[in-house]
């Protein structure tokens, strides 16, 4: 059968054969001005950025400038950076300028490759971001490309942790910005909650490069951003239940690895049910009755923090708080918390003290964060494998973009051995050998766990002389004269054990969370010949491993306190001389040698550690370490492997290699890949739905702030108000007996706030329910208008803005809680045979559609009632919110507001009153009542599920 595919590939090139070949003209053109570039003066290089804004002024579009706008570039790095961008990464330029990802090896300068199209979509005015992965980098490249962008006339800013409004401002307002995710993404919800239009920071998502594209818009893409407020604290019910689940057996309940989900069994549920009624926590009913829904969501909470999350490895215990580590990158990530009460739960299980949970005030996903940009592109080592995902979410297209130098790496086939202990053993052999003979070695590990456990092995002289006497055990067992290849590996590594056993163990270092402060140093000398360096998946984000070692990083550590001159010149030569000597021994040993100790459930980051080794050209080799008692193998291989190794006569200490074994687990990791794929794309159809109403709020939000004459909206509010309130007392094609004239009366004074003659208007002879409508909104509209002209314009529209703005938050934020709760169980749906998405999308609506009711009548209330007490001395803004910002399903950290403070302050003048001075028929007695107050007028319903629900949030 002929490959037809195949063998199109063969003739006309692949897809991203033919992407390239298009843009080698461009290339060519840019090649071509080289020698025009350098014959310019500093001046005159720099005077080209005016030029082209000019251009793009007269009509001329960014693609035209292509080419004469990346040769300016190119010379202006070669003379302000001393890096002159190769032709592979002009072509890497140029498909971010087009919208798409480049993916790039390790090594071959992605951050320089950003400025070719940075500089060119800056020149339009409306701003650039590029984005990274955490606070060091943004700043790092901030600070070095810097110097390329100020060179050529733009001004460069950079967004991190700490800084205030104003410092934001200025940053965003630069021709070039540089921040994290998660900082742009928090400002954005900040501020969609500003009450003026200039304390906005934020101005516009015009183009944006993501750097480790892959990490940012596909690993963080299923927790969102979250703002909240913090709630009651019940620290005590989290300790209390947190001391049942060590009493429960593991019949009790059930574990599903792959689901990453835990439940009860019906005896741990009869279990639980004794020991919550014995502590009075149970109400009447079983665990599951609706009065206990309250108790299970902590009790699942409780089980999950005990049998799914373990400490070292999806989190650690520093300074008396849980921090959380993320899961894709082995990085701490301090201020996160994980949402919903499960961050109490672990603080409960660790006996560290509990932090209150919070309420949403806001939030948004990475993916709708990010779509938001009118144009997108990102770059990173490794994206093919989720071509498709980048394809379906975002649009972007993923090129590969050759290397400058050919890749010289060896990627050996994995080596399966039956037990972790086998396994280890290998390993710690492999090292051993690797540093005898001056190779450097870069070791991954899945966890802090297991990294400590290596570093133990090698440093521990009494584990070495174990593992020393296991090997010996394999050399006494071999027939004499049988398998002399075997023989000659297990005596060689006893000797070197022999070595390391006497030198006192193996000299490593160890990069994991707990060293993140000394992370680019740890990496940077991990080149140097025989280095060991055991890390977790974060290996080199950020730093290049250099073979030799990083000439910058010792000169700056070396020489912090050596001042400019003879003697400092002198200095830094004979570092670069000893740098370049390390260098030709690393080489002559084979280059970084990449130890894997166990794969990944996501072939993209097992892409990224053998991508440290091979860096421009060098030469380097990779190998993966696995059991068969590996997490991965264990959930997700197949279950018949073991029988299978065990016929094919594996014996303990040996191992299997076979391209077939990396076929299968390629096959596994597929399987994973595709499960996340689909949890973030059944994510994200859901986050679209609150999307939607999010951009109707925030754009609602800006029209208010820039409202001059917000008169024409509140009295349409009002309008309608009446119209809703007559229509429900006094419904469609009734008889005049059957209106309900007092509750129209009561709803008018609670609403209102006049005390109109409704009872005598119905009593005329042939008064029709248009006829009343109309005179109250002739009396409503009066009122207003007094009102209005007591106050002044200026004051009314101050107090117009204040309260709408201030109500549309209050009930958006309940509005999320609604949704919240929604989503949470929208999927019961599935069992009675309606597509839960639907349900979501028709609910959501109608809920929205609620709010959007309460909405006005709480502005129309409010405004009805409002009086301004004039103060001398200047009143402060409206009150945001105590606020932190969430992520990972929350992150925390207090915020800062600066607001600038208005003339006026606007306040309810009905405040506290006594409740033997209330009418309970006249809401206007009332006063100031408290949300969770019993309602004044006697139902027995709290205030806010009664009037509350449409009275005045005052």
């Amino acid at each position: 059968m002929v490959n037809f595919g195949g063998l199109a590939r063969k003739i006309f090139g692949s897809v991203n054969d033919r992407r390239l070949k298009s843009l080698q003209p461009k290339v060519a053109a840019i090649n071509a001005l080289e020698s025009e570039m350098q014959a310019l003066s500093d001046e005159q290089l720099r005077a080209k950025t005016d030029e082209f804004r000019a251009q793009i002024a007269e009509g001329r579009s960014l693609d035209d400038l292509l080419v004469p706008a990346f040769a300016v570039v190119r010379e202006g790095a070669k003379r302000a950076l001393g890096l002159r961008p190769f032709d592979v990464q002009l072509i890497g330029g140029m498909v971010l300028h087009e919208g798409s990802i480049a993916e790039m090896k390790t090594g071959e300068g992605k951050t320089l490759v950003a400025t070719l199209p940075v500089y060119l979509n800056a020149l339009a005015g409306r701003g650039v971001h590029v984005v990274t992965v955490n606070d060091y980098l943004a700043q790092r490249d901030a600070e070095w490309m810097g110097k390329l962008y100020n060179f050529l006339g733009l001004s460069v800013g950079v967004i991190v942790h700490g800084l205030d409004d104003a410092q934001r401002k200025a940053a965003y307002d630069c021709d070039v910005t540089y921040g994290t995710n998660n900082e742009l993404g928090f400002d954005y919800l900040r501020d969609n909650m500003k009450y003026e239009r200039a304390q906005m920071v934020q101005r516009d998502h015009a183009f944006a490069i993501v750097d480790e594209v892959d990490s940012i818009l596909i690993d963080e893409a299923r927790t969102p951003l979250i703002i909240s407020g913090p709630l009651d604290d019940k620290s005590e019910l989290y300790i209390t239940i947190d001391k049942f689940i060590p009493k429960l057996s593991a019949e009790d309940y059930e574990i599903d690895e792959k689901q990453r989900t835990a439940t009860f069994t019906e005896e741990g549920t009869e279990k639980l049910e004794l020991m919550l009624a014995e502590a009075g926590l149970l109400k009447d009913g079983g665990l599951y009755d609706v009065e206990n829904v309250a108790i299970v969501h902590h009790v699942n909470n409780a089980l999950k923090a005990h049998t799914l999350f373990q400490r070292d490895k999806d989190y650690i215990v520093r300074n008396d708080e849980i921090v959380i580590i993320d899961e894709f990158t082995g990085r701490q990530m301090p201020g996160r918390r994980f949402s919903e009460g499960l961050h109490q739960a672990l603080e409960a299980k660790e006996g560290v003290a509990i932090q209150p949970e919070n309420q949403t005030l806001a939030s948004v996903t990475f993916q709708n964060y990010f779509r938001m940009y009118d144009k997108l592109a990102g770059m990173t080592g490794t994206a093919a494998t989720e071509a498709e995902e980048f394809g379906n979410i975002y649009g972007l297209d993923v090129v590969e973009i050759p290397t400058n130098l050919p890749v010289q790496r060896i990627d050996e086939d994995d080596e399966v051995y039956r037990t972790v202990e086998e396994k280890y053993v290998a390993v710690v052999i492999d090292i051993i050998a690797a540093q005898k003979k001056g190779q450097p070695v870069l070791v991954g590990t899945t966890s802090i766990e297991k990294s400590e456990l290596l570093s133990s092995m090698l440093g521990d002289v009494k584990k070495l002389k174990q593992i020393r006497d296991t090997v010996q055990g394999r050399v006494d067992a071999l027939k004499p004269g049988k398998e002399p290849e075997l023989r000659e590996y297990l005596e060689t590594a006893v000797a070197n054990l022999d070595a390391a056993i006497k030198a006192g163990g193996v000299k490593h270092e160890v990069l994991n969370a707990r060293q993140h402060e000394r992370e680019a140093h740890i990496v940077a000398q991990a080149g140097v010949p025989g280095a060991v360096t055991i890390a977790t998946n974060m290996a080199g984000r950020g730093t290049d491993i250099k073979l030799g070692g990083n000439v910058e990083m010792r000169i700056a550590d070396e020489l912090a306190d050596v001042p400019e001159g003879e003697e400092r010149d002198r200095r830094i030569a004979e570092i670069e001389a000893d740098v370049e000597r390390l260098k030709q021994q690393a080489l002559a040993a084979g280059g970084l040698y990449v130890l894997a100790t166990e794969r990944h459930e996501s072939r993209r980051i097992d892409n990224q550690l053998r991508g440290r080794s091979g860096r421009q050209g060098d030469p380097g080799r990779s190998k993966f370490f696995l059991s068969l008692q590996d997490d991965l193998m264990r959930i997700f291989g197949s279950d018949r492997m073991d029988g299978m190794l065990q016929k094919l006569g594996l014996k303990e200490g040996e191992a299997i290699v076979h391209p077939w074994i990396n076929k299968a687990l390629e096959k596994a990791q597929k399987k994973v890949e595709a499960r996340n794929f689909d949890i973030r794309k059944n994510l994200l159809k859901f986050d679209d739905v609150m999307n939607d109403q999010r951009k109707v709020v925030f754009e609602q939000r800006k029209e208010l702030m820039d409202g001059t004459g917000l008169s024409d909206t509140v009295t349409e509010m009002r309008h309608e108000v009446i119209e809703e309130m007559v229509a429900k007392h006094i419904p469609e094609k009734a008889y005049a007996d059957q209106w309900d004239i007092e509750g129209l009366k009561q709803a008018t004074v609670a609403l209102l706030n006049i005390d109109a003659p409704v009872d005598e208007w119905a009593a005329e002879e042939g008064i029709a329910d248009d006829d009343i409508r109309e005179r109250l909104i002739e009396a409503a509209d009066k009122a207003a208008a007094e009102r209005a002209e007591r106050f002044g314009p200026e004051i009314t529209e101050y107090v117009e803005k204040s309260i709408l703005l201030q109500t549309l938050d209050t009930l958006w934020r309940e509005h999320l809680v609604n949704l919240d709760h929604l989503r949470s169980v929208i999927g019961f749906r599935g069992y009675a045979q309606r597509d839960p998405l639907q349900e979501y999308k028709q609910e959501s609506f109608e809920l929205f559609q609620a709010m959007l009711a309460n909405l006005r009548q709480a502005v129309t209330a409010q405004l009805m009632r409002v009086e301004v007490v004039r103060e001398q001395a200047e009143a402060p803004p409206p009150e945001m919110p105590a606020m932190e910002p969430h992520h990972a399903n929350a992150t925390t950290g207090e915020d800062e507001f600066g607001a600038a403070a208005p003339e006026y302050g606007a306040a309810i003048v009905s405040g506290q009153v006594d409740a033997a001075d209330r009418d309970p028929n006249d809401p206007s007695t009332w006063g100031k009542v408290g949300r969770n107050e019993a309602c004044p007028c006697g139902s027995g319903k709290k205030y806010k599920h009664c009037h509350g629900a449409f009275a005045p949030t005052a």
